[in-house]
């Protein structure tokens, strides 16, 4: 059965995320996943509120910009969080968007360097091991988590182009793509993912999320219009009634997605309420 997730979009107040989550785990929504976009809100304090709130609700962040982030500090904060909450925190990594990591004073020269060396130094870590590496942005001496998770998780890291999936696959355990992907995008992205995958040797299972922009409501057409961009592709979001996004949902599954996040829009000022439609609505139409 494809995994249904939704997205509690960082636009909306802090304060407005705990009816949302009570609702994600009132409903029985998978999982809940949340944004780290500059410069909104914190992924790592959002989730760990989310969590503290629920008992079962699987949350996400999709994802964390590493330029902003030290490898031991992304490593102990997401540490704490499995030890805490086991099986139900899923962390993404990501490159991070360029001219926000420019306003920060965090771009450097290759991001896609970047986040080989903070993935490889992250995997490590969470699985435990001693590590010592002088990369070309990672510098790490002898360091080891006090407190690993007890086993090795899944990390997923976030990516758009080429080169970057392909990284995905060498060298994360899972891929994020993001709501400007349809079904054609998601069958590329597993080819250039299986590539990075035979480069590194790597046998074990690789998966999918994908993001889908959904919109529902009278003026369903006229809002996901407002919301794409000229990167979305062709067959990238849906408007219409939960049959309408189910479908969608069920096409990209199709493609090769494990989990399908359905995302609403930017202006939409009630998540909650998206979220039991989700979760009420779409999920029994998506087997």
């Amino acid at each position: 059965m494809t995994v249904l997730g939704a997205v509690f979009r960082p636009q909306n107040p802090p304060e407005s995320l705990r009816a949302a989550v009570r609702v994600a785990e009132a409903t029985g929504l998978e999982e809940l996943w949340l944004w780290e976009d500059c410069f909104l809100e914190s992924g790592i304090a959002s989730a760990a509120a989310a969590l503290a709130w629920t008992e079962r609700l699987r949350v996400g962040i999709g994802l964390l910009p590493v330029p902003l982030r030290n490898i031991a500090l992304t490593a102990m904060e997401a540490a704490t969080l499995y030890r805490l909450f086991p099986d139900r925190l899923i962390l993404g990594i990501g490159h991070g968007v360029q001219s926000w990591m420019e306003q920060v004073g965090a771009r450097v020269e290759s991001p896609v360097t970047l986040l080989s060396e903070h993935l490889a130094a992250l995997r490590a870590l969470l699985a435990g091991e001693r590590v010592t590496t002088s990369g070309r942005y990672v510098h790490l001496d002898d360091v080891a988590l006090d407190w690993p998770p007890t086993a090795p998780p899944t990390v997923y890291a976030g990516a758009r182009g080429p080169r970057s999936i392909r990284l995905c696959g060498e060298y994360a355990d899972g891929t994020l793509l993001d709501s400007i992907t349809d079904a054609d995008g998601v069958r590329a992205a597993r080819k250039l993912i299986d590539e990075g995958r035979a480069a590194a040797g790597r046998t074990d299972r690789h998966y999918i999320v994908v993001n889908l922009l959904a919109v529902t409501g009278p003026d369903a057409e006229a809002r996901l219009a407002a919301e794409r961009t000229p990167a979305h592709a062709p067959g990238a979001g849906v408007a219409g009634d939960a049959h309408a996004v189910a479908d969608a949902v069920t096409r990209l599954a199709e493609a090769g997605a494990d989990t399908v996040v359905v995302q609403t829009t930017a202006d939409d000022s009630d998540p909650a309420a998206f979220l039991r439609f989700v979760a009420e609505k779409v999920r029994p139409l998506v087997s």
